[in-house]
């Protein structure tokens, strides 16, 4: 029986519940948006359960502004490869790990191709007039930053290096990697597709997809069906759970 959108977003708010988008209706499309579950208690099952000894986060930035990873991988010493781009956050990201040997950091944007590329930032004299959380924002596209209200004479570009994510997880033998965690401003849906498309690996993948324009995004979402991906949404962040590994986490008192 067909059921009729407007009547399924009805029965699904019941629970908690929405579609992802709006007359889009496919398989594990729909997304927890009044749910008790929460980002923290579900990082707190997988690391406290020693499901992830090994990760890779894609846009780390200073390692503790609005920062979900650092707690666990500072008590629970996990594996950890730290991406980011910015020299000044990245300085600021070593020296906030500085006394854990337990992390790898690599100064680079994650790209689909490893080329030198540039990146929009707020300059440096001015971000105490922003909030705090433009300080983490960066973009291959200007117009993210003036979609925060960044005026255009407060940015700049810096040249970076950048990586692909294929290359990078070769470079340090990442092969192994229980969890990638993507914030790269609208640009995850690029690097996950690269990811998907370009290696077998079955990690956990939450990324934000807030800023991830509709295209893209829709591509992602049927990769990651194709790739048999279990996915919902808690607050700006995507939860990717390989099919294999659902049963798991279900069964558990999440």
């Amino acid at each position: 029986m067909k059921i009729n959108n407007k009547i399924l977003k009805k029965i699904s708010s019941w629970f908690g519940l929405k579609l992802i988008e709006k007359n889009y209706v496919k398989n594990n499309r729909l997304l927890f948006e009044k749910s008790p579950l929460n980002i923290d208690l579900i990082f707190n099952f997988l690391f406290s359960n020693k499901y992830i000894k090994t990760l890779i986060q894609i846009g780390a930035n200073d390692g503790e502004r609005f920062d979900v990873l650092n707690k666990y991988i500072k008590k629970y010493k996990t594996k950890s490869l730290l991406v980011e781009p910015i020299k000044k956050n990245f300085e600021e990201l070593q020296n906030n790990y500085k006394s854990y040997e337990n992390i790898i950091f690599e100064n680079s944007a994650i790209s689909v191709n490893n080329e030198i590329s540039e990146l929009y930032k707020v300059k440096d004299n001015y971000l105490n007039i922003y909030d705090e959380h433009i300080k983490g924002i960066t973009s291959f596209d200007i117009s993210h930053l003036i979609k925060h209200d960044v005026k255009k004479g407060h940015i700049t570009k810096e040249k970076i290096n950048s990586i692909s994510i294929k290359s990078l997880i070769e470079k340090y033998s990442f092969n192994e990697t229980e969890l990638i965690y993507t914030d790269a401003e609208g640009y995850d849906g690029k690097i996950l597709i690269d990811f998907l498309n370009n290696l077998s690996l079955r990690p956990f993948l939450v990324f934000e997809y807030i800023h991830i324009k509709s295209p893209t995004f829709n591509e992602l979402l049927d990769l990651l069906n194709t790739k048999k991906f279990f996915y919902f949404a808690l607050n700006e962040n995507i939860i990717c759970i390989p099919e294999e590994k659902k049963s798991f986490i279900f069964q558990s008192n999440l």
